[in-house]
């Protein structure tokens, strides 16, 4: 029985230098079961399922064979080259490289995931929006659509949407030349938006007056990422949280427009465990966790775009994923 979050309301960076390719990666289903590359998909098919993924035997699964692009990390200890974000233009030289893995699809146990149990959330949400090509609307009246959403879910006391990012170019859209954010498109490489010292970096940029009062008490800080048409082509993975340690993260520092923050680059680690939704349409947001000050429960999920080899030749990914700083009263 279906039982993730139905919200209903009244209210109104990263190019893979190795990315994923249709001609390598795989389906599942498409893999032969004598085949070398057969026995490595069962084994981190096995591998990715926790205790509480059992299979919804009405829901078919299409968890997909894939490559997911991991910071190469040179060893001698030297920090990830910051990003650079300008006006209207992101350079990125940050060395990728791509590792496989099965990503799992969720369909039929989407009520399993939490944010606080696993670091993101499927919710159903029914938006008034539904073009995303104004920006002034978007800001006055989808803002305060997400908002509510999220206090619906968390009981958060307090909402801040601090930004938001609409995709609709191709995935190597960092390589376009000046004035690329035009063709902002999916982010294909592993990482976490805020690191635990970007997280606190990005409540004083943008609460300065309060943000001595609200990191006493608990603070988080979630996307939510809606599709703007049903997603096949390049969707988003997501991490469980618990199948990511700690050390497998490395602080990147990410400059714009005067703000210096920091966010999680990622070393590559078979453990990590990955999960998506196939077929995620326009009513179904997902929401993910990039920071939460508390340590008892889920704090961040690792997450990217990856390609689908029987959806590579579909038009370019629409989205939009909108930032939130969330505030309790405890």
């Amino acid at each position: 029985m279906l039982l993730y979050c139905t919200v209903t309301l009244a209210m109104p960076l990263f190019d893979s230098s190795s990315p994923a390719s249709c001609s390598t990666a795989q389906r599942l289903s498409d893999v032969s079961p004598t085949s070398t590359m057969a026995t490595m998909v069962s084994d981190m098919a096995n591998n990715a399922l926790d205790e509480s993924t059992a299979v919804n035997e009405h829901q078919e699964k299409h968890d997909v064979a894939t490559e997911l692009n991991y910071w190469d990390d040179p060893g001698d200890g030297s920090r990830p080259t910051p990003i650079y974000i300008g006006k209207g233009h992101i350079t990125n030289e940050r060395p990728h490289r791509p590792h496989r893995f099965v990503v799992s699809d969720v369909s039929g146990d989407e009520d399993r995931y939490t944010l606080d149990s696993h670091g993101f959330q499927y919710i159903r949400h029914e938006s008034k929006e539904k073009d995303f090509v104004d920006e002034q609307r978007i800001r006055a009246e989808y803002y305060p659509e997400c908002a509510q959403a999220l206090q619906d879910v968390t009981g958060a006391s307090r909402i801040h949407v601090f930004n938001h990012k609409v995709r609709r170019g191709p995935t190597h859209w960092h390589h376009l030349g000046l004035k690329n954010l035009a063709n902002r498109g999916p982010v294909t490489k592993t990482h976490v938006d805020q690191s635990y010292d970007g997280a606190e970096k990005r409540l004083r940029w943008e609460l300065p007056e309060e943000a001595d009062e609200l990191i006493k008490k608990r603070y988080q800080i979630i996307n939510v990422w809606r599709p703007i048409k049903t997603i096949y082509k390049d969707p988003v993975a997501v991490a469980n949280a618990n199948s990511v340690p700690d050390a497998d993260l490395v602080g990147a520092e990410m400059i714009e427009d005067g703000f210096r923050g920091e966010s999680w680059v990622v070393r590559h680690n078979p453990t990590h465990h990955w999960y998506y939704k196939h077929g995620l349409k326009t009513d179904e947001v997902l929401l993910i966790k990039c920071f939460d000050s508390d340590k008892s429960v889920a704090r961040r999920a690792l997450h990217s775009a990856f390609e689908d080899p029987a959806y590579c030749s579909m038009e370019h990914r629409q989205s939009i994923e909108v930032r939130c700083l969330v505030f309790y009263d405890t």
